[in-house]
């Protein structure tokens, strides 16, 4: 069992310089590669967030943008309803003033036709008037002779 246990000391002894060996690697390891990788990876972390977060906000800025966008579409859309239907208003008005225009034009033709038509009448009536008695006195000379020559 001495033996064992000397063997064991010798195993401990020459283990020694390897132990050493391996906490130097490990404290090696520490600054030369898990140190500089950790900030890189942290770096790169940060730089995606930020990537992310940029892009949020540029997603927030266009969804504003669209709805700002929208928002004047559907208020051009009115103006121009708008000035359609004044456009609409303004044409009904003038052919409402056209048509009685029209109307009143017509109308004043329309009296001065019956008023001439009244004056002719007149003027007829007068003329017949005017030649009832000659008339009668054709029809009585061309009856009476006829009817004096006819009893001879």
């Amino acid at each position: 069992m001495q033996d064992v246990v000397q063997q064991l000391g010798q195993l401990l002894v020459g283990a020694i310089p390897t132990a050493l060996l391996f906490i130097v690697l490990v404290i090696c390891y520490q600054f030369l590669i898990q140190t500089p990788l950790t900030a890189v990876l942290a770096r790169r972390r940060a730089l995606t967030e930020g990537a992310m977060e940029d892009s949020r906000k540029a997603i927030a800025l266009a969804e504003a943008k669209a709805a700002e966008y929208a928002e004047r579409l559907r208020q051009a859309r009115a103006d121009a309803l708008k000035l359609r239907e004044q456009r609409v208003k303004q044409w009904q008005a003038e052919r409402d003033a056209a048509l009685d225009t029209a109307r009143q034009s017509a109308g004043d033709k329309v009296r001065q036709a019956k008023a001439a038509l009244e004056a002719e009448a007149a003027s007829a009536r007068d003329a017949i008037q005017a030649s009832v008695a000659e008339l009668a006195g054709q029809a009585v000379r061309a009856v009476l002779p006829a009817a004096a020559g006819g009893s001879r």
